[in-house]
C-alpha cells in the first residue's frame, strides 16, 4: 500500500534531488516525487519513519505529519512552483489557482495560513514575487518594463511601489546596493 509523506522546506529541484538521495541512503522506494510531496511505494514502518525524519533534519527538511501544516505546505508550494520554476504566465487569480488544486475552500486555507504563519497568503505571494524580482534584477538580462510584465504587474510604478514597500528600496537603489539582500525561498 502507498503513502503520500509530505516535507517542509523543498523549495526547488536541488530540494528534489537532495531528498531523492536520502531516500535512496535509506532504501525507501518511492513512485514520485516533487516539491513537499513524495509518493511513496508502501507505508513507512515507525523506526524508518524516525530515521527518515532525522536524515531530513540534517539536510534542513522537515517530516510535516499534522493536516494543517500539509494543507500551508502544499499552498507554499504551489506558489514557489509558479514564480520561481514555472514558466507559464502569472496572470492567474491565486484564490482559484489554489483552491482548485488543493480541492478547498479559498477563504479556509487563507484563513488556515494566516493563524498559523502569522501574515497573511497573500503578503507571502508578494514576497515570493520580490524575491523573484531580485532575481531578475541581479541576472540583469531584462528591463524593468520587462520584468513588470512578466510578474503580471500593471505597471512599472505598481512594481516600484511594492518592491520598495517590502524592500524599502526602489529597484533601481536595489540594482546599485553591493549586499543584494536576497533570501532563501524557505526563509520568506
Amino acid at each position: 500500500m502507498s503513502e503520500i509523506i509530505y516535507i517542509k522546506n523543498m523549495v526547488c529541484p536541488r530540494c528534489i534531488s537532495a531528498v531523492s538521495n536520502i531516500l535512496k541512503q535509506l532504501e525507501i522506494s518511492y513512485a514520485s516525487i516533487k516539491l513537499g510531496e513524495v509518493k511513496l511505494l508502501s507505508t513507512l514502518n515507525t523506526n524508518t519513519k524516525k530515521e527518515l525524519s532525522e536524515a531530513l533534519q540534517n539536510s534542513g527538511f522537515n517530516l510535516i505529519d499534522d493536516r494543517k501544516s500539509q494543507l500551508i505546505e502544499q499552498m507554499k508550494t504551489l506558489v514557489v512552483n509558479k514564480i520561481h520554476i514555472s514558466s507559464s504566465e502569472l496572470n492567474i487569480k491565486w484564490a482559484d489557482y489554489v483552491s482548485d488544486n488543493i480541492h478547498l475552500d479559498y477563504k479556509y486555507l487563507s484563513s488556515l495560513f494566516s493563524s498559523v504563519e502569522s501574515i497573511t497568503f497573500e503578503q507571502y505571494i508578494i514576497n515570493q514575487k520580490i524575491e523573484h524580482i531580485k532575481e531578475l534584477l541581479v541576472y540583469d538580462e531584462l528591463t524593468l518594463s520587462e520584468i513588470a510584465f512578466k510578474m503580471n504587474y500593471s505597471s512599472v510604478a505598481y512594481l516600484s511601489n511594492q518592491f520598495k514597500k517590502v524592500t524599502g528600496m526602489t529597484p533601481s537603489q536595489f540594482k546599485k546596493a553591493i549586499d543584494k539582500n536576497r533570501k532563501f525561498l524557505d526563509e520568506i
